[in-house]
This record gives structure tokens, C-alpha cells and sequence, in this order.
């Protein structure tokens, strides 16, 4: 039984590493410091949120470990909710727009920037700030909203999810970099990395008749990001995923970096203090062996500015 961690015990875990060598400032991180498996997690706060992603990439290698130059690059933001950039509601437009830059600076060919929002897309995406971010930074924003943009694909190992529609960008893309913002959930508890990606696919009323935490486990075995990038500047513990009042948000400061999805969630579920029992979707994932849920076999590197 994988072992369930507090928000307490996860600062503390990153607290406990004081000193960042300049070997794991570059991504050269001796496994024995930081634990046995592959998984890494990266966790950066006191700053604004593209300082935080400056400073968090390169404690992973550089965008140039995940993006090579002449590929096609999909941002997949939080761009739900038609609502301002201090709600808490969207990931935040200054991540989006650096993660772009980092991206177009590494050699990529083109950027796009694209989610598939619950409110009407132009005033999600304008009021947002995502979109003047995400051009501001190099990036395109395809207007390609519709069900003709989306087809039809197989989840080779999904238990419930066994087919979906999914976004041609999603499908097409070399690189995916998924930009999620921490939040609480009224139906799934919480949204970050897993939970973001249905923003993918065109009838996410079928993960809700059909059993919501598994068929967000199930779409990861379909395409899993690249790259998790965890937007937990301005948390919404309440009330989510759209929130009511400044009393839902905390400002918190956060981000964090995996290649791994799950260990994403599950330190995200420690950062907004959540039991892991309570968000069935990461002991899903983590069953069908699409990460690390324990957090105790992930090597963690602390960073702050």
C-alpha cells in the first residue's frame, strides 16, 4: 500500500535538502541524495511565476533535455474559465508566456498554446491573459475549437476509458508540455496535472458517466506529457474549479516540475493538503504504472528565491 503523506511531511521532505549542488542545479543529481528511482520532482517557490519556471528548468537540464530544435510544441494551460488572472480560476498567462520563450529559445519550430475551455473560448482565453501571454512569448494560438478537430483514438491500456477524442494538436505534436493550475475540484477533488488533460478530449461529460477518476488515470496511457509544469502560485483550496471569493485563494508562491505525472500529483495533493485517499485518480495511475505516488521513492530537489 503506497504510503500517504502530509502537506507537513512533503515541505519538510523538500526543507530537508538546504544545499543544491551545482551538479543538481544542471540535473546532475546523484540518486543516492535523492532516492532509488527514476521519478524527480522539482520544487521552486518565493518568486513570480516565470522566475519560478527560470529557476525550476534548470534544475532539470534545460528546456533543451525536452525540447529539440525543428520540433512542434504543445502548451496545455488551465484555460477553463472565463475569468481574470488573479482568480485562481486559469494558470497563470506570465508561466505560460515564459514556458513559451523557453520553448522557442530551444529551437522549436513552432509553439502552440491550446485548451479546450468549459466557458465560451474567446472570453476564457482573452480575459485569461493566456492568450497576449502565450503571443507575447513566441507562441501560437490556434482559434481550432469544434468537434471537427478532434478524433477519434484508442487507450491501449485504459480499464474504462477504451476510446476518446482527442485534439489533433494533442495528437500531432512532438513535444507536450501539460501547465496545469493547482486547485480544489468539486467533482474530482483536485485539479493539476492528470485532472488538466481533459481539457484534451471533446466529451468530458463521459468521464463523468463513466467513473471520473479512472478515465483520468485511463487517458494517460494514451499520451502522457512530456513535461508537468504545477502553476500553485495562487491555490483555490475551495469552491473550485471556478471559486467565488478571494476567501477560496491562498497564495502560495509554488511550482513544480516532473516528467512524472503522478509524483506531480501527489506532491500537489500535499502542497493544498489533501489526503491521497481522497483523490482516486493518482493510486489509479500509479497502479497502472504510470509513475510514482509515494513520495519517499522520488528524488525531490528543493529551490527557492
Amino acid at each position: 500500500m503506497n504510503k500517504i503523506i502530509t502537506r507537513k511531511e512533503f515541505i519538510q521532505k523538500c526543507m530537508s535538502i538546504s544545499v543544491i549542488s551545482s551538479a543538481a542545479l544542471h540535473g546532475l543529481v546523484p540518486k543516492d541524495l535523492f532516492g532509488s528511482t527514476s521519478s524527480t520532482l522539482v520544487a521552486v517557490r518565493g518568486g513570480e511565476p516565470d522566475k519560478l519556471f527560470d529557476k525550476g528548468i534548470k534544475a532539470l537540464g534545460g528546456m533543451s533535455n525536452f525540447v529539440k530544435k525543428g520540433q512542434t510544441v504543445l502548451i496545455k494551460p488551465n484555460i477553463g474559465w472565463d475569468k481574470d488572472p488573479v482568480s485562481g480560476a486559469n494558470t497563470n498567462p506570465l508561466l505560460v508566456r515564459r514556458v513559451a520563450e523557453h520553448c522557442i529559445n530551444a529551437g522549436a519550430k513552432k509553439v502552440y498554446v491550446y485548451d479546450h475551455s468549459c466557458n465560451h473560448w474567446v472570453g476564457a482565453y482573452k480575459n485569461s491573459g493566456i492568450e497576449q501571454a502565450a503571443k507575447d512569448g513566441g507562441a501560437e494560438v490556434p482559434h481550432m475549437q469544434g468537434a471537427r478537430y478532434f478524433n477519434k483514438v484508442k487507450v491501449p491500456k485504459g480499464k474504462t476509458l477504451k476510446e476518446v477524442e482527442v485534439h489533433s494538436l494533442v495528437q500531432e505534436a512532438d513535444v507536450f508540455i501539460n501547465i496545469p493550475i493547482l486547485k480544489h475540484h468539486g467533482g474530482a477533488k483536485m485539479t493539476s496535472a492528470m485532472k488538466n488533460l481533459m481539457g484534451a478530449v471533446w466529451d468530458r461529460s463521459h468521464y463523468h458517466r463513466s467513473g471520473l477518476h479512472q478515465c483520468i488515470a485511463d487517458f494517460c496511457t494514451y499520451r502522457v506529457p512530456d513535461l508537468n509544469i504545477i502553476d500553485a502560485y495562487t491555490v483555490m483550496h475551495s469552491n473550485g474549479p471556478r471559486g467565488y471569493s478571494k476567501k477560496d485563494l491562498v497564495i502560495k508562491k509554488m511550482q513544480l516540475l516532473s516528467t512524472d505525472i503522478v509524483a506531480a500529483d501527489a506532491a500537489s495533493a500535499a502542497i493544498i493538503g489533501f489526503p491521497l485517499s481522497q483523490i482516486h485518480y493518482i493510486a489509479h495511475a500509479n497502479n497502472l504504472g504510470l509513475g510514482e505516488s509515494d513520495l519517499n521513492k522520488v528524488k525531490s530537489i528543493k529551490l527557492a528565491l
